[in-house]
């Protein structure tokens, strides 16, 4: 026999179809409302940790090729406690710090002219197409060939990896501003930087954090690849030559501080979403 939830108990989303599934009616989950995604966040993590460990316990993985996680957690004090993971830490960061200023000063800009002038988009559509879909790192020789192995080269790749999902954000966002909004800044005969501070901007703006979120994602990818290839510095390197020397706990250190930084980078553009587009968000 079961007994439907009514009043206060009752899930937002049952009795109210407009309303966002999952989320409680009821005063008294109001703070799992506003904390779930943390907290069931951090819950998926621990079971991975766990089995993981599990998995390591019982022999179903080989511990000297996969570690686990309690000699990893004894590595990272290591790591940190003797500076060693510092330098690769900083070595990273500055690449894709760079490589991410770069790409929201310009791909913020380059989407939305792509977005509005339909004849610049159609040509650069076949470009970004091609630039999208062929992996970056077959073009490293050229790369190396023009720019050599500094810094320079490394930051280049990053930003090619990160700048065109923004780019292809932005523009999508431009092209699917709502009709009335255009409307609205034509009858009161706005002026062009007020419509694109006000209307545009605004508008676009969920896109944009979309293509950030994405970019984000994959500049941290490019860096860490790029560290193979052309760098005797970073996270990408460490790991690398950590595996190579079969330190594993050493390398899978290195990994989690990867992931850390990665779910820190997420959660930091998620703040800013909320901060900034809530007016397009469930409440």
């Amino acid at each position: 026999m079961t007994t439907a939830l009514s009043g206060d108990d009752a899930p937002v989303g049952v009795n109210d179809p407009g309303a966002p599934p999952l989320k409680f009616a009821s005063a008294k989950f109001d703070w799992l409302n506003r904390h779930g995604p943390l907290v069931f966040g951090a819950l998926g993590i621990l079971l991975l940790f766990a089995a993981w460990q599990v998995c390591a316990v019982t022999g179903i993985v080989d511990v000297h090729i996969s570690s686990d996680p309690s000699q990893v957690v004894q590595e990272e004090i290591t790591l940190f406690g003797n500076g060693t993971i510092w330098g690769p830490i900083g070595t990273t960061a500055a690449e894709v710090g760079w490589a991410l200023a770069i790409i929201i000063i310009a791909g913020i800009p380059i989407g939305i002219i792509l977005g509005w002038i339909a004849p610049l988009r159609q040509m650069a559509e076949p470009i970004i197409s091609i630039l999208n879909s062929v992996p970056y790192v077959l073009f490293l020789p050229l790369i190396i060939f023009w720019f050599g192995l500094g810094e320079t080269a490394r930051v280049l790749v990053v930003v090619w990896a990160g700048i065109l999902p923004l780019i292809i954000n932005t523009s999508a966002g431009v092209r699917n501003i709502n009709v009335d909004y255009l409307r609205v800044g034509r009858v009161f005969a706005v002026s062009a930087p007020r419509f694109f501070s006000s209307i545009l901007l605004p508008a676009a703006l969920p896109f944009i954090l979309t293509g950030l979120r994405l970019a984000v994602a994959r500049a941290l990818v490019g860096a860490i690849v790029v560290e193979f290839f052309l760098s005797s510095n970073g996270l990408g390197y460490f790991v690398q030559n950590e595996a190579s020397s079969f330190q594993m706990s050493a390398a899978m250190a290195g990994i989690v501080v990867m992931a850390v930084a990665a779910l820190l980078l997420a959660w930091l553009i998620g703040a800013i979403e909320k901060r900034v587009i809530a007016w397009s968000q469930y409440s």
